[in-house]
């Protein structure tokens, strides 16, 4: 596995762990549906959230960098088709966990999306 892939899975438990911590129960991870992802779907009491994960060396990145529009349409594309295949009815909300490769530090940024539009 070459070393991206591995800090991103290492990144990608990190905030497995994270989110359970806080109270989020992991309904699905890695979910896909054609070549779309969501990296994460959890719920957060009665709101379905979808969390893209980013783990960095660096921490001096900004929003639009990490979730550029393409990145955008994309999980907003995927987040619908997860709805419809499972039948849900309920508030989405889209957030952003950064995770820093050195000490492993999470930053949590709730409704990215929204923040970026």
């Amino acid at each position: 596995m070459a070393q991206h892939n591995t800090l991103g899975k290492q990144g990608e438990d990190k905030a497995a762990d994270y989110l359970r911590h806080e109270g989020y129960l992991i309904l699905d991870r890695n979910w896909r549906v054609g070549h779309l992802e969501l990296d994460f779907v959890c719920r957060d009491g009665n709101v379905l959230v979808v969390v893209e994960v980013k783990t960095r060396q660096e921490e001096d990145e900004n929003l639009d960098d990490l979730l550029g529009w393409r990145k955008r349409r994309n999980l907003l594309k995927a987040a619908d088709a997860y709805v419809k295949k499972k039948g849900l009815d309920m508030e989405i909300r889209f957030d952003l966990l950064i995770v820093s490769a050195g000490d492993w530090n999470v930053k949590h940024i709730k409704e990215a999306i929204n923040i970026l539009d």
